[in-house]
């Protein structure tokens, strides 16, 4: 659903705000070098598991965990940075000023959050 169908309510339903099918996400243009590096990821992930099962030494473990905890906050800052030029700058362009001041506050809401979460 574009920001432009946003509910003029004061209470959205996350649920509403869902993105139709064909519409598609701030990442999309870089969807292929995401995967990609979450598939690194989730190999540098199993290697650690194998160093566990091979009883290695837990510095080595810790630092493995380093560089894929690192790996993970770098796709999540991309993804951060991704929602703000998109969904934001998305909703800042929806025409009715009063659906526009309620979007805004929403996809900034939802960056905020989301940035709390990665910093728990």
């Amino acid at each position: 659903m574009s920001e432009s169908e946003l509910p003029g309510t004061a209470s959205l339903d996350p649920a509403s705000l869902d993105t139709a099918p064909l519409e598609q996400h701030g990442y999309t243009a870089n969807k292929d070098a995401y995967l990609r590096r979450l598939k690194r990821i989730e190999g540098q992930v199993r290697g650690i598991a194998r160093m566990v099962d091979e009883d290695k030494y837990c510095i080595d473990i810790l630092t493995q965990v380093a560089a894929v905890t690192k790996a993970l906050h770098a796709v999540s800052l991309g993804l951060v940075e991704e929602h703000i030029g998109h969904c934001v700058v998305g909703a800042a362009a929806e025409p009715d000023p009063e659906l526009r001041a309620e979007a805004i506050d929403f996809k900034v809401k939802e960056a905020t959050d989301a940035i709390g979460r990665l910093l728990r």
